[in-house]
């Protein structure tokens, strides 16, 4: 599969066969990333109601649209185009310094072999049963900005219980990025060797279950 980083939560997974997921896609004008100029089969999205996470109709062309906290809500499991989806339900920050805090979902897709973690807009230390729900992935989308998503301790903390062999950090500060109530990377690679660092130097990297590490790594991607 390919990896393709837009910016802040939004990713583009392409399989082996062609078929294509966008995550959580932002708005350009907010966000401040370049607009989106592929079209996608599938689109999913963490919440129906946050503006840097629910924009579908920012995609070109026609495509199905997953909400994940709706499928957490619904049985949890929806698979389509030989692609496997799972959510749970997340919530954003309970301290949240802009506004009431909302529900959202965070999800897994299981893509050619390869089990990737998204950790949509929770806010919040992970319960046991939301750490059980990331067991066994092998590439976790990882908030590494800090408030309003989870503190970088508490994301640590799911990172140490369920040792995902790559990471790959999003959701933080750059220079495109507009707001600026989030950490620069560097906050989250303190928890890191150096040795244990690596920099696609590119927006797009290729996954296959015979590439990853066999202990977790960083890669760190750049936005498109």
């Amino acid at each position: 599969m390919k990896l393709k980083w837009y910016g802040h939560a939004s990713f583009r997974l392409t399989s082996q066969s062609g078929v294509s997921v966008i995550t959580d896609p932002y708005n350009p004008a907010t966000a401040g990333y370049k607009d989106f100029s592929e079209p996608s089969e599938i689109v999913i999205i963490s919440s129906d109601n946050d503006s840097y996470h629910c924009n579908q109709h920012l995609i070109p062309g026609s495509h199905l649209t997953i909400n994940a906290l709706e499928l957490a809500q619904n049985g949890g499991i929806w698979l389509e185009r030989e692609i496997e989806f799972r959510a749970i339900e997340a919530m954003e920050a309970l301290n949240h310094n802009e506004h009431d805090p909302d529900q959202n979902g965070m999800y897994r897709i299981l893509m050619d072999g390869v089990h990737i973690g998204h950790m949509g807009d929770i806010g919040n230390a992970l319960t046991p049963a939301q750490l059980e729900f990331f067991q066994g992935i092998d590439v976790l989308l990882a908030l590494v900005g800090g408030h309003p998503t989870l503190e970088l301790p508490d994301l640590m903390t799911l990172i140490e219980h369920v040792k995902p062999k790559l990471i790959i950090p999003m959701h933080f500060r750059t220079l495109t990025y507009k707001p600026r109530n989030t950490f620069w990377i560097t906050n989250f690679l303190e928890y890191f060797k150096d040795s244990d660092v690596d920099f696609a130097c590119s927006s797009e990297v290729e996954i296959t279950p015979q590439s990853l590490p066999s202990q977790t790594r960083v890669l760190v991607v750049d936005y498109v």
